[in-house]
């Protein structure tokens, strides 16, 4: 192998291993397991070029162990969190978050070129590139008609988020109480089999997009059994609103497990015919989620 001075890992590597560094503590690859570079790249959905740099990088963690013409295996004894794993610059999955957080924070405006993006976080025109097509195939930014790009309309200040949730708390709190409200069980069996689903996963294999998805199907699930038009179209809206807003509070307060039980309490009210029990527990829900925000 070449000196470690010499190994300059790529963006796509570091977030690679970082991933692989959280399996590992999270008991998805288990001591003494042997770590096959056409396996990882086959369950990380990468090639085997960035698996063989992230390897390299979690030996020099000694997190894996290296022994030549046998390859890498875990380590016997593994420290309860992931190291820190460095690069050059920002990967992915971190400009990702960076930029959520700044347009949250209204630190970032809303309309931005990919020059002056390049310039102020020093990203690698490939990761960003990725990045821009994530945001874009998560609804988040859209391609401006001129030049660059903007973000997609959102929740613009915590005055607007407060007013958003107080609205919420009247609609959808109506809505579980309209005389027309009729329950389909498959549909709810199936979103709580869903939510059962997604608690029981490791943390770090939940993505804020999957979360952000389920959250929004829950709640519109609710608002089409209303049998109110006016309802479901004001909570679809008020989802496309929030979606900037859930992502950034999906990385800073992972609050998805609470809020997934709290979704099975609204859900186990439904399946009793209780809607007034229902409809409080979806006003505890939501004045909960406020004040996390």
């Amino acid at each position: 192998m070449p000196p470690a001075a010499a190994f300059r890992p790529t963006p796509l590597q570091v977030d690679l291993a970082r991933q692989i560094a959280r399996d590992i503590v999270g008991g998805r690859h288990r001591p003494g397991e042997h770590l096959s570079e056409e396996t990882l790249a086959a369950s990380y959905g990468v090639s085997r070029t960035p698996v063989r740099g992230a390897l390299r990088l979690l030996a020099g963690q000694g997190l894996i162990r290296h022994r030549p013409n046998s390859g890498y295996t875990v380590a016997e004894h593994v420290a309860g969190q992931p190291p820190a794993i460095e690069g050059a610059g920002p990967t992915q999955e971190e400009l990702y978050r960076r930029l959520i957080d700044d347009r949250a924070s209204r630190s970032l405006p809303e309309t931005f070129t990919e020059r002056e993006l390049i310039q102020r976080y020093d990203a690698p025109r490939s990761v960003l590139n990725k990045t821009l097509l994530r945001l874009s195939a998560d609804g988040l930014i859209e391609k401006r008609k001129g030049h660059g790009w903007q973000f997609a309309p959102s929740l613009e200040s915590p005055e607007a988020l407060a007013e958003s949730y107080r609205f919420r708390m009247t609609v959808e709190c109506a809505g579980l109480l309209e005389p027309g409200f009729h329950a389909d069980r498959d549909a709810l069996a199936r979103m709580r089999a869903a939510h059962e689903a997604l608690i029981a996963r490791p943390d770090a294999e939940i993505s804020a997009t999957e979360f952000f998805a389920l959250n929004a199907s829950f709640h519109e699930m609710l608002a089409r059994f209303s049998g109110n038009r006016y309802i479901l179209q004001a909570v679809q809206q008020q989802n496309q609103l929030r979606r900037l807003e859930e992502h950034a509070a999906f990385y800073r307060d992972a609050r998805f497990v609470s809020s997934s039980r709290e979704h099975l309490q609204i859900i186990e009210a439904v399946e009793a015919g209780d809607l007034e029990w229902a409809s409080q527990l979806m006003r505890r829900h939501l004045k909960t989620s406020l004040q996390a925000s």
